[in-house]
């Protein structure tokens, strides 16, 4: 299958230039009209944070990956990058690429859960600009199986790949029903947002946001429908949380052992679960010496998450070979696209063949005779055609072996001049005889 493939990735450049080529989906749309007028009869273009890849079924041989790699370049004007930052994937090796990017073990976060998202929608746009053929849609839909089966049969998603997710997974341990509790996130970065939104995803009863600047904090409380409280009265208020997650980017400490104590104080002895998710750290430490008090930073949480990933290390043979299991099925069902119109022509051929003889002799025998002849012409043809029938569909239907398919199915229309006119090779096996 002449389908190719560019990928720019976290293992082929830096973010910078990752960050440089990304893609909207405004520029997906822009991008596959010009290459469907110029380089590929369909295929689909994927663009997240950490990868932008391009593949498709060429057209007329066209789509070579330095042409591939000039027409994405060039669309978004950008010089710095070169053909050494994109990897090269062709037939085989991209359907197995396409389906380890599905399945999450390609990502920078072994597991990726958005990665399967992010492909559906990409094949969907696809599709909606009509840039697919059956052929696609086949391996669209095999890929988010691949993903789905990933999922399902093995631990490759399980446990917390990131400090944030992990601190809101030990948060879950400490508080039973986290929808009774109340949360507060000091910092609206990206590692903030993050926390912020697994909070969301928790279930937490009540979730304020604070930031050094209060209108960034107040856009994002506005999508996750939180409180806001000045950065400055942050002490005022830290008794009235059960949940405080801090990711600033301050020098020094921000909430200190004397301002925890005096908050449980008030709190009368209640719990509070503090994760300080910053670098620097904005929590004393100290705190962790006080009653009811659960602290974790970056080091321990960090403990976590190396647990997780080894975890999700090794579960990618099982994944593999669900990889495997799929690209047989896949090529499995190719390989008939090819194999089907040989048997067909075979057959055709051979009963042409048989329908001259029989018309030959119709009228030199009773019409008694002519109905024992003929039954016995048709039964004679189907065991003459069963096996190689049968073999030619076994090899299809094997996996992976496309060339043996095709030199077979070629052999085979050779053999008996099956691309040539039938009546005219019959014309001279008649001269011959």
């Amino acid at each position: 299958m002449n389908i190719v493939g560019i990928s720019i990735n976290h293992r082929t450049a830096p973010i910078e230039l990752r960050e440089a080529l990304h893609l909207s989906d405004v520029e997906i749309t822009e991008l596959i009209s010009g290459l469907k007028e110029d380089l590929l009869a369909g295929g689909f273009v994927l663009s997240t944070c950490n990868r932008t890849e391009l593949f498709g079924v060429q057209k007329d041989g066209k789509a070579e990956f330095y042409k591939l790699f000039k027409y994405l370049t060039n669309f978004k004007e950008i010089k710095q990058l070169s053909s050494q930052n994109f990897e090269k994937y062709f037939s085989c090796s991209a359907v197995k690429h396409i389906f380890k990017v599905a399945s999450g073990i390609d990502s920078l976060l072994i597991g990726d859960s958005q990665i399967l998202g992010q492909i559906k929608e990409s094949f969907l746009l696809a599709e909606d600009l009509q840039f697919t053929n059956s052929v696609l849609k086949r391996l669209f839909d095999t890929a988010v199986k691949v993903g789905r089966r990933s999922i399902k049969e093995t631990r490759i998603g399980e446990g917390a790949v990131t400090v944030s997710f992990a601190a809101v997974q030990v948060v879950e341990k400490i508080f039973a029903n986290p929808r009774e509790k109340s949360a507060l996130v000091i910092g609206t970065g990206e590692t903030g947002k993050l926390a912020a939104t697994h909070l969301t995803d928790l279930g937490v009863g009540k979730l304020t946001l604070a930031n050094r600047t209060r209108s960034k904090a107040e856009i994002l409380a506005q999508n996750l429908q939180a409180e806001v409280i000045d950065f400055t009265e942050i002490i005022d208020h830290l008794h009235e949380f059960d949940i405080i997650f801090s990711a600033t980017s301050s020098e020094k400490f921000i909430i200190d052992k004397d301002a925890v104590k005096s908050a449980m104080k008030k709190r009368k002895g209640n719990p509070v679960c503090m994760m300080d998710i910053a670098l620097p750290r904005d929590i004393n430490p100290a705190v962790k010496e006080l009653d009811n008090v659960f602290y974790n930073d970056i080091d321990s949480l960090g403990v976590i998450v190396d647990q997780n990933i080894k975890k999700r290390k090794a579960e990618i043979p099982l994944v593999n070979k669900i990889i495997m299991e799929e690209m047989v099925g896949f090529y499995s069902w190719y390989n008939t696209l090819n194999v089907v119109p040989t048997i067909k022509a075979v057959r055709e051929f051979f009963e042409t063949m048989g329908n001259d003889e029989l018309e030959k002799i119709k009228h030199k025998v009773s019409r008694e005779d002519y109905i024992k002849i003929e039954d016995m012409t048709r039964r004679l043809l189907g065991r003459l055609l069963h096996n190689p029938t049968m073999n030619l569909r076994e090899v299809a239907e094997s996996g992976l072996n496309s060339d043996e398919v095709a030199l077979r199915s070629m052999m085979i229309k050779e053999l008996f001049n099956l691309n040539g006119n039938v009546n005219s090779s019959q014309n001279k096996d008649d001269k011959n005889l």
